[in-house]
């Protein structure tokens, strides 16, 4: 299995003004956040609007972005609390050019920990799979114990963790087979889960702040504390911006859409920020300064 990258941004979807998807400026995104520092980018996450995408959308999104960053990786989210459905969309998602598989751990029906390995194993048998575990949004946690279990799956490539207890990645990572990866799923946790042995970063501020984020896993794979740290510290209230003022994807596509990228409307139940919280956030933006490294010629923070 070919590396999936350290650094891979959760990548918002564009839709145009009749809130079809902008797959042409899906692609021009993703060219983007590939020069900014992304080693690849998933697509149809939570960050893509996920649950409001047909099937068919998501699997030309996959096929659109793959032509537009050739031999860069395309993680397909192709997760759900229907494990047969999972499976089906994993398939097509893999004959489009999808790299590796995103697959959230199975919402609001909450199944047992048996159950989580039953549906990452179906998923795992189709292609390169990353488990997701955020339990804010799921409503349950898979434990240490079946995050180790299902590792030792041939095609459990590595796991997203969001679960926001350090104690539990750290028994992740001290347990793990070498080839498994974890990733953050909290862009403020990135220099955390690094630190106990996590590999990189599944991101969002990315989007606007690849370069830094790049920086600071390269600063602390090669012992360069101080300058992870303060990349860290002077992202940090950026990130707490795009993730507190409402839910994400919120503030980032209103973020992008206000400094000129046309990421387009959102389809509801999602809506934009208000003016006052966007003002509010594009502060905070600009106030990172020199973190913020958006690659589009011509495009200030402003």
């Amino acid at each position: 299995m070919k590396e999936i990258g350290r650094l891979l941004t959760a990548m918002v979807t564009p839709l145009k003004a009749d809130g079809k998807v902008d797959y042409d400026a899906a692609g021009k995104l993703a060219t983007m956040l590939v020069a900014d520092g992304s080693d690849g980018v998933v697509v149809s996450g939570t960050t893509g609007e996920s649950p409001s995408l047909s099937d068919a959308e998501k699997i030309e999104l996959v096929r659109t972005v793959k032509e537009a960053i050739p031999g860069k990786n395309v993680v397909a989210g192709t997760g759900s609390n229907d494990t047969h459905h999972s499976v089906e969309l994993s398939e097509l998602a893999m004959k489009a050019g999808a790299d590796a598989l995103l697959a959230v751990v199975p919402y609001y029906n909450k199944p047992p920990q048996e159950g989580m390995y039953q549906h990452f194993k179906a998923i795992s048998e189709v292609g390169p799979t990353i488990m997701y575990n955020i339990q804010g949004r799921t409503a349950i946690n898979m434990t240490a114990a079946t995050t180790l279990r299902c590792a030792e799956l041939p095609g459990i490539v590595g796991v997203k963790e969001a679960s926001g207890d350090l104690d539990q990645v750290g028994l992740v990572c001290a347990g793990k087979p070498d080839r498994f990866k974890v990733w953050s799923g909290d862009d403020s946790w990135t220099l955390p889960i690094l630190a106990v042995g996590g590999y990189g970063v599944i991101c969002v501020v990315s989007h606007i702040a690849g370069r830094s984020m790049r920086k600071l896993i390269d600063a602390h794979s090669r012992g360069d504390n101080e300058i992870a740290q303060d990349i860290h510290h002077g992202l940090l209230p950026v990130i707490k911006a795009l993730m507190t003022t409402a839910a994400n994807p919120v503030p980032i596509k209103s973020v992008l859409n206000a400094i000129g990228f046309n990421a387009g409307p959102f389809r509801l139940p999602l809506v934009p920020l208000t003016d006052e919280q966007l003002k509010s956030v594009m502060k905070t933006i600009n106030d990172a300064g020199e973190y913020i490294t958006f690659a589009r010629p011509g495009v200030k923070v402003a």
